[in-house]
């Protein structure tokens, strides 16, 4: 499908919803006294692209199986996310007023008590692992035509669990992913290590297999085109990195530091008078509504109830039987009884017996290597809209290195059955150190 440039109008009523939702990020944190508005601003346009061109989203449904999915990793910046929903219509903007008041469920952070939220992300460097699970089933099991996105902060991408989701990401070749990273040069309490230095992204990217782009991120039809390249790209999934600024539009504010988390107080007015200033067409204008996933390729029906074994235990009395021994054999038995059942494991399935699984179905198992904390995600990912029957295994204390991400499985309300083996203070001849 070749690239048709979008009409000026197009372009302008884009910038023109970057701006609207710049100023719902600043409203609603004036009202709440807390929040993040600079962080919201340096992804507006980006923002204004995903949700008014790029993504299939179901209004009436938010959480259809068929429709794209959307991940902010940078959960900081939810109420820009909040804004963009309420832009598209699914609830009264006058709510965004309602941020983080005790009985809203606009919390600071996003998470699924809200019907069109996935996963919890407050929690930084974890939204790439749970977009890498949800492509793969869209990829591997469902075989429909969803695409996942997830917009990555820079300081987050600091952390080493991204770095293990962009690896399995890209071994996977998951070309219905695409990972957009807001460098906009500053942390909480300073500069990133790597501020603007957007080459020294790009190769890294490229070297971990991604179809890499360098865009200006507050430039509209960049984003277009570049969204554009992300969903005809085959057999590698993109990774759009674009430079922002923080705070951008907002005077003497922007690019510079100490604005992280706080709201802009006094200056807020003068801040709103010149955003809407800068909006060609009328500020209360309804933004066209996002485009529809009717027409894609949809999503199987499944049934992640009925989980039984296909035959009961056969132990004899008295035998003695290694529990993971037990669960492997259980898993196998599960899975024959339901096609949603998986298996995901830490490179221990011939320790953990989830092999058992995997000679049966050997599409239902997915080897997530050494990288623990990628593995959790990568399972809650999975499981997300009821698609799949995530059994997680590897040893138990290595589940230790993932444990904030089991924390926000748990907040985000997931399927995932965590199995961990070998546990104990000592585990015989290996010793305590295994």
């Amino acid at each position: 499908m070749s690239y048709h440039k979008p009409e000026a109008k197009t372009i302008q009523d884009l910038k023109d919803i970057a701006h609207r939702l710049r100023i719902h990020s600043i409203t609603s944190t004036q009202a709440s006294k807390s929040g993040h508005p600079t962080s919201c601003a340096s992804i507006a346009e980006i923002m204004s692209v995903l949700f008014f061109n790029t993504l299939r989203l179901n209004l009436k449904f938010p959480r259809d199986p068929s429709s794209d999915r959307f991940i902010l990793s940078k959960g900081h910046s939810a109420p820009i996310l909040y804004a963009a929903w309420a832009e598209a219509g699914l609830f009264p903007i006058e709510d965004l007023q309602n941020l983080r008041k005790i009985d809203s469920d606009l919390e600071g952070h996003p998470t699924p008590r809200l019907n069109f939220i996935d996963v919890g992300t407050g929690s930084l460097g974890q939204g790439v692992a749970v977009a890498a699970g949800m492509a793969y089933v869209g990829k591997n099991y469902d075989k429909a035509d969803y695409r996942t996105y997830v917009v990555v902060g820079d300081g987050e991408s600091a952390e080493g669990s991204i770095w293990e989701s962009l690896h399995f990401a890209g071994h996977y070749k998951l070309d219905n992913l695409c990972v957009i990273f807001d460098v906009n040069r500053l942390g909480q309490s300073e500069p990133t290590s790597l501020q603007h230095h957007m080459e020294i992204y790009r190769k890294r990217l490229d070297a971990f297999g991604f179809h890499a782009l360098v865009v200006d991120g507050h430039d509209v039809e960049e984003l277009v085109k570049a969204l554009h390249e992300a969903s005809i790209t085959k057999n590698k999934p993109t990774a759009i990195i674009a430079k922002t600024y923080k705070g951008k539009y907002f005077p003497n504010i922007e690019d510079l530091e100490n604005w992280h988390g706080k709201p802009l107080g006094d200056k807020a007015n003068e801040v709103i008078k010149h955003l809407e200033g800068l909006i060609v067409g009328a500020t209360d204008a309804p933004a066209n509504p996002p485009k529809s996933p009717a027409k894609l390729k949809q999503a199987p029906v499944v049934d992640i109830t009925n989980v039984k074994l296909s035959s009961p235990p056969n132990y004899k009395l008295g035998e003695q039987v290694a529990t993971r021994l037990a669960y492997g054999t259980a898993l196998a038995k599960l899975a024959q009884n339901n096609d949603r059942v998986i298996a995901l494991d830490g490179d221990t399935k011939n320790s953990t017996f989830s092999d058992k699984l995997k000679k049966i179905f050997p599409e239902r198992y997915i080897e997530c290597f050494i990288a623990e904390q990628n593995l959790a995600g990568v399972a809650i990912g999975a499981a997300c809209r009821d698609r799949t029957i995530a059994f997680v295994s590897t040893f138990a204390t290595f589940f230790t290195r993932a444990f904030d991400q089991i924390r926000m499985g748990a907040i985000s309300q997931t399927n995932v059955n965590f199995v961990g083996s070998h546990c104990g203070v000592s585990i015989g001849e290996d010793g305590p150190s295994q």
